[in-house]
């Protein structure tokens, strides 16, 4: 889990205890100055500070105190504020010195200076970047992938805390979906027919997909159908990795946080899921959204005694992925098992409610 630092400005003790209040049991440490360490303390935080706190505050002109307060076991956390090569230096010389924290602020250039210490730093030293609410911090924990190791708020609103700690926790759940997958079991086909037209949904991301890999949509909230992304080669139309056809409007699509949306609410910028053959599942951002009307065919299975719906486009290029490879919805057949996620329950704005009746047909 990335950590997350809250800093204590100067104000009155009143907004201080206030402030200390909402981060209990949110965040892992508090940065203050020497006349805020008891008092953050007495709340049970671990406190960084220049002077009596559990983590020792330094500026680059303290590098020759580093040797002496190593000895003295106490973790170092050097604060530079970064605008140019030059600082970007001085934070991997504190790397290399065994600094166990750096706190960077980035007041003009915010991302390229962030890669650069990422890339040199990771594994070695906890790399801590400066925000000033919620929107920065998810820029600073994406940053080359990889992230920075926590961010330290500089914010007296609550609501941004709360939402940097939202945003800490989901990152921190989808930096484990290799362990974390979605239970994805076969349901056997026992129907497949030509529909007439539809407005049907292409769902263009901005990532790249793979063999396998593509979005769960389907008629009944309960029932999901992993549809494959255009990765094929195809004697027509080149592959577009990027592209799910996932069906029409009134679809739904599986997103994160086990969310449901319909396809006719998606919009470039907002996330989708995508999720392998094995369960594996990364977020994804919608490039564009294309709406044709298109002839659609109907596919219907049977799961745990239920029986589950899905419509998509009638053509060759759409695939539902199997256990074994994946089967053009044109070649699908009686007693052909695909892969579905099937989750009893309804959904009320998206949310599964799992002791809900509800019928869908």
């Amino acid at each position: 889990m990335r950590e997350l630092w809250v800093q204590l400005e100067s104000t009155s003790k009143e907004l201080t205890e206030s402030l200390l209040r909402v981060c209990k049991h949110q965040c892992s440490t508090v940065l203050t100055d020497s006349g805020g360490v008891e008092l953050a303390k007495s709340y049970g935080f671990q406190v960084a500070s220049s002077r009596g706190g559990d983590i020792q505050i330094i500026d680059k002109d303290s590098f020759e105190s580093i040797e002496e307060l190593k000895k003295q076991g106490k973790p170092i956390c050097l604060r530079l504020t970064v605008m140019n090569r030059g600082d970007e230096a001085e934070a991997i010389k504190a790397v290399n010195m065994g600094v166990d924290y750096i706190i960077i602020s980035c007041p003009n250039w915010k991302i390229i200076p962030l890669e650069n210490l990422i890339a040199q730093s990771q594994g070695r030293t906890k790399l801590i970047a400066e925000v000033s609410n919620s929107q920065e911090a998810r820029t600073a924990l994406e940053t080359l992938e990889i992230g920075a190791d926590g961010v330290i708020v500089k914010s007296s609103n609550p609501k941004e805390i709360g939402a940097t700690v939202t945003l800490i926790k989901r990152i921190g759940t989808l930096s484990r979906s290799e362990k974390s997958k979605i239970g994805l079991v076969p349901a056997k086909v026992i129907l497949c027919r030509p529909l007439s037209m539809g407005s049907r949904v292409c769902i263009d991301t901005c990532d790249l997909m793979v063999n396998g890999e593509g979005m769960l949509v389907g008629c009944q909230s309960s029932g999901l159908f992993l549809v494959q992304a255009e990765v094929e080669e195809t004697p027509h139309i080149e592959p577009r990795p990027f592209r799910v056809n996932a069906g029409p409007v009134s679809l739904y699509v599986l997103t994160p946080d086990n969310k449901t949306r319909y396809l006719s609410e998606l919009r470039a910028g907002d996330e989708v899921l995508i999720v392998g053959r094995d369960g594996g599942y990364r977020t994804g951002i919608v490039g564009r959204i294309k709406i044709e009307k298109r002839p659609l065919s109907l596919v219907e299975a049977i799961v745990d005694g239920n029986k589950i719906k899905v419509i998509v486009q009638n053509a060759e290029t759409i695939r539902l992925v199997c256990k074994d490879g994946s089967k053009s919805v044109s070649e699908l057949k009686t007693d052909d098992e695909i892969l579905v996620y099937y989750q009893a329950g309804g959904r009320h704005f998206g949310v599964l409610v799992s002791e809900e009746s509800i019928i869908e047909r």
